[in-house]
């Protein structure tokens, strides 16, 4: 068994031109950081909001090898019955009983098991069960199952996101923020051993308002009006964040977070 395992995990991919960006880039970044296992969170790669079957296979296609989402992920209906077949594509877990999907994917990559798992936050989003809760009973269920457990947590606040990584520390590998499209500049190894960043920021088109078309961000804020928003064209930023853990233990050593315009 080695001894550290490295996960490259991707902000949330937006639009034709995050998809396009990993098509065209995610081999050669994942050759470059010898990462052994891809996650990205998928749920605005179609015009924006949710994810169409086409989209989601073109992501495993790219690399991806664990797609998780949040609040947006049920916009496309088409892809519900995806949510039940196929394991690598994640909704919150805090979601409420019987809803499609599950929250946890359990996966062997390069001799290490990996749990990958997705929560979403509670602030000015669905009042969803507990993610405290819910994610502490995930993190001691998965301690024996799974070397190395890595959350995804897309909410809106940082304390929220803070919180929840601090009182996970030690109980998990890494604890990284999605949905708010903006990278932070706070990673770091918490106290007891788990990698934590408030948001890992988006993949997605580089001058946009948060993927979004700038014309038509700016005009809706000038004249308050809701006007259709759409993705915004032209080269990606790719976001994201490196780590490392120590597989022995569970542990990460390591966080690295990365920002760059992809080539067309």
């Amino acid at each position: 068994m080695p001894g550290n395992l490295r996960a490259l995990i991707l902000g949330d991919v937006v639009g034709q031109s995050g998809c396009r960006a990993l098509y065209m880039n995610l081999g050669k970044i994942k050759k470059a950081c010898q990462a052994d296992i891809v996650i990205a969170n998928g749920e605005n790669a179609t015009e924006g909001k949710g994810i169409a079957v086409q989209d989601l296979e073109g992501l495993f296609k790219s690399g991806v090898d664990v797609v998780t989402s949040g609040n947006h992920i049920w916009q496309k209906r088409e892809i519900l019955p995806l949510l039940e077949s196929e394991e690598r594509l994640l909704r919150p877990e805090n979601y409420p009983p019987g809803v499609p999907g599950k929250g946890v994917y359990v996966g062997v990559f390069k001799g290490v098991t990996v749990a990958v798992c997705n929560l979403m936050g509670r602030v000015q989003l669905p009042d969803l069960r507990c993610p405290f809760r819910t994610g502490k009973e995930l993190a001691g269920r998965l301690q024996k199952e799974a070397s190395v457990r890595i959350f995804d947590f897309h909410a809106e606040w940082p304390q929220e996101k803070e919180a929840l990584a601090l009182y996970l520390d030690g109980s998990v590998s890494a604890v990284v923020g999605t949905h708010t499209h903006v990278q932070t500049a706070d990673e770091r190894i918490l106290p007891h051993g788990t990698a934590f960043m408030t948001d890992i920021g988006m993949t997605g088109p580089a001058e946009s308002v948060i993927g979004m078309d700038v014309e038509t961000a700016v005009k809706r804020h000038l004249s308050q009006m809701p006007l259709k928003m759409s993705v915004a064209k032209g080269a990606a930023r790719m976001s994201g964040v490196v780590v490392d853990v120590d597989v022995a233990s569970g542990k990460a050593v390591a966080i690295e977070r990365f920002s760059e315009v992809s080539s067309l």
